[in-house]
């Protein structure tokens, strides 16, 4: 997955666009990249959680710790180790405690890290101490599945609306929402404050649709179309091209067949160069 920001052109900023850059989420150097400057969210009565320039390689882990630790959490887990908590987020102990110090947590010695307190201090960073309504354009297989899973409104992201130029479809309930057409998105959008604008169209309708979704006020964009969109400056965007995904796992299962053939083995964790092994012969990443 990649992170897009859009430009605006200098000269004509109210009505002109330039590419967007392009950047990958992970590098060799993505802790070491320009930085997110995340906003001043509430921690508490009377207590705000400063605004830290957090990398976006960092952001993302945060999301992975609070997957595991929301798990943790359900099934009665009070604290954690820095320790169980890397291995189970797959990441060493260091930048472990290196992502969590962005936060101002930095856990007893002995103790570990208090799990509630821990997700909400996570929560409140992720902005999602707040409700985004989300809106699916394109409501062919992809679109049917994001708009009827049930996991997306219980991390505060509710589906608030759908989107498609299908007359067959339009006015079809999915998920338990009525489909709108394409037209209405600027409409709908401004109408039901969607935050949130979810493209799987096709590649050639990509655009169009953003533009649309940009004009009602969506702030943020998942693109599933295999595309670089052209957005304004304050607009995010996030690339999922499943394409260039498999492309990458061909890498690695071209790197491992050529190490085998030259005799060469895994890296000294036993995992190869990208993973770490856990005691259950596992390896997570």
């Amino acid at each position: 997955m990649v992170a897009q920001r859009g430009r605006r052109n200098g000269a004509d900023a109210a009505h002109k666009r330039t590419r967007a850059a392009v950047k990958p989420l992970a590098t060799p150097d993505a802790d070491n990249a320009p930085t997110a400057e995340m906003p001043a969210v509430p921690a508490g009565e009377g207590e705000v959680v400063r605004a830290k320039a957090i990398p976006e390689a960092a952001v993302a882990r945060l999301a992975v710790y609070l997957r595991v630790l929301s798990a943790m959490q359900e099934q009665g887990g009070t604290t954690v180790a820095s320790e169980e908590l890397s291995a189970a987020a797959g990441v060493n102990s260091a930048k472990l405690r290196k992502d969590l110090s962005y936060l101002g947590s930095y856990g007893t010695r002995g103790v570990g890290y208090d799990v509630a307190v821990l997700v909400g201090q996570i929560e409140r960073t992720l902005g999602l101490t707040r409700k985004h309504k989300v809106a699916v354009v394109g409501i062919g297989n992809l679109g049917h599945a994001l708009a009827n899973y049930g996991g997306f409104p219980g991390r505060g992201f509710p589906v608030d609306a759908l989107f498609d130029v299908d007359p067959d479809l339009i006015g079809v309930p999915v998920g338990g929402l009525p489909v709108s057409h394409l037209d209405d998105i600027p409409r709908v959008c401004a109408e039901r404050e969607i935050s949130i604008g979810v493209i799987a169209t096709p590649p050639t309708a990509a655009q169009s649709v953003c533009d649309r979704l940009v004009a009602g006020g969506v702030q943020c964009i998942l693109n599933f179309a295999p595309v670089v969109l052209q957005v304004p400056e304050h607009i995010e965007v996030r690339k999922v091209d499943l394409a260039v995904e498999l492309q990458i796992l061909s890498f690695h299962v071209a790197r491992r067949a050529d190490e085998k053939l030259n005799g060469s083995g895994p890296g000294e964790n036993g995992a190869g160069t990208d993973g770490r092994r856990l005691g259950n012969g596992m390896v997570v990443r």
